[in-house]
């Protein structure tokens, strides 16, 4: 008796549709409903090692992705309204589709932040250049400075000392370089609460101040730092 072969059953047109759709390894370019652009590898069907997403609107973005979103290292760019060329944004780490770990911020073609970030925020230690000239250098916390840290100003002067909520808060020193002085004491939301001036290389100053500093003692230091530093911890304590 003569053996036949059994037909197969025809598979339902989904299941081959489901198979074209997803996608692995090196993908040409990949044209989403909305748009956007994808050209790179896949893994399960989502972006996933090297490649480079082009959104509708212009932004660019060329790196590593790992389960369908930017982790790894990448730079993202945007197109410039003027000249209509791409601009460098931001070059760096990324982890869950944000900014995580070392980057550096574009802001403008003279402000850029270079230093740690953590969830798309200067988080860490960071060095912020600032379009007038000025540098911040030191620890920042939700995208503001916070902690230790230096400001040199554009003309060289600085401060070093404490930082909280983006302004100088705490134990401080701001250095009067273009007068020759040296100011030291306690500061409370950008304000000098008490502390004291000394001349600080007054003879190498460009503009010293026409007499020295003479000794000036408070009657009550004590207390004018009790007070100070009351108000310091006020905010704290409303925010607990």
């Amino acid at each position: 008796m003569p053996l036949t072969k059994p037909q197969q059953r025809p598979q339902p047109r989904w299941r081959e549709w489901d198979r074209r759709a997803q996608k692995d390894g090196l993908r040409g370019q990949v044209h989403a409903t909305n748009g956007d652009r994808y050209v790179g590898e896949w893994r399960d069907g989502k972006k996933h090692g090297k490649g480079t997403q082009i959104w509708k609107k212009g932004a660019v973005y060329e790196g590593d992705w790992k389960h369908g979103k930017r982790d790894g290292h990448g730079t993202l760019s945007l197109p410039d309204p003027e000249t209509g060329r791409h601009r460098r944004v931001y070059s760096g780490w990324w982890r869950g589709d944000k900014k995580w770990g070392y980057g550096v911020q574009f802001y403008g073609d003279e402000e850029y932040y270079e230093g740690e970030w953590c969830g798309n925020q200067r988080s860490g230690w960071g060095r912020m250049y600032y379009s007038n000239g000025d540098i911040f250098e030191g620890q920042w916390r939700d995208d503001k400075p916070d902690g230790e840290g230096m400001l040199r100003l554009k003309g060289g002067n600085r401060y070093e000392g404490s930082w909280q909520r983006g302004m100088k808060n705490g134990p401080g020193r701001f250095f009067h370089l273009d007068h020759g002085q040296l100011f030291e004491g306690f500061w409370v939301d950008n304000v000098p609460k008490c502390g004291t001036m000394t001349d600080f290389g007054r003879d190498e100053a460009p503009e010293p101040t026409q007499f020295p500093i003479p000794q000036v003692k408070l009657v009550d230091p004590d207390g004018v730092l009790e007070a100070a530093l009351a108000s310091f911890k006020a905010p704290e304590k409303a925010g607990a």
